[in-house]
């Protein structure tokens, strides 16, 4: 088994540990790390500074992340480039078109692609060696992706192993109907088929609106 697959595997494996979806975990750390190492080992790197400023920088979600790290020096390099290029423009009276896409963006749509086909590859018997139990056993018992990161993997995959879509189209299914009966059962005069949902259902909101958004 390739390095990187390995590395995949015992990511995902973690990851489907915890709560939500799985690549979501995996894309808030590394995206954490990349722009962590960006500050820290690309700010006198040419290529990458030119790269940056031809995208204006990071977009709004990755921009507010920089607020987070403590290299102000870089923050600030960078940022000037993206300031002069914005004043050079207002002289000029004509907004300059982006010509790059944020860099931390091309970064995670790179890590979404890698994962998203890693799990489509894998089959309900595969166990490498190495591995404490196959991929579809583990992932199966995690909360599954979120509905867009699994309709990615609809657009980059043509054939979705059957173990994969019955249990993400299963889970999707399952959620629907569940709000489907929490929107009915607060309508006027049915307070007590409200009170009789389980706490979960009371609450089913939350996890449709977790399961419509992905990690950016």
């Amino acid at each position: 088994m390739a390095v990187d697959k390995h590395v995949n595997y015992f990511a995902l494996q973690k990851a489907c540990q915890k709560p939500g979806c799985p690549l979501c975990t995996i894309i808030d750390e590394r995206i954490d790390r990349y722009i962590d190492g960006m500050l820290f080992e690309n700010i006198s790197d040419r290529t990458f500074r030119a790269q940056y400023r031809a995208a204006g920088g990071f977009c709004n979600t990755h921009a507010a992340a920089l607020l987070n790290y403590r290299d102000g020096l870089a923050v600030a390099i960078l940022g000037r480039d993206i300031l002069q290029d914005y004043l050079y423009d207002f002289k000029k009276k004509k907004i300059r078109k982006r010509k790059e896409l944020c860099p931390a963006c091309t970064e995670r749509i790179r890590m979404e692609h890698e994962f998203l086909t890693f799990i489509a590859e894998a089959k309900d018997d595969d166990k490498n060696e190495g591995e404490d139990e196959p991929l579809p056993e583990f992932f199966t018992k995690s909360s599954g992706l979120c509905v867009l990161h699994y309709a990615q993997l609809v657009k980059y995959v043509k054939k979705i192993p059957k173990w994969l879509r019955n249990f993400q189209e299963s889970k999707f299914t399952a959620l629907e109907e569940r709000t489907a009966r929490f929107i009915d059962c607060s309508a006027w005069g049915r307070q007590k088929d409200f009170e009789a949902l389980s706490p979960e259902d009371k609450v089913v909101w939350k996890e449709i609106a977790a399961a419509l958004r992905k990690s950016e």
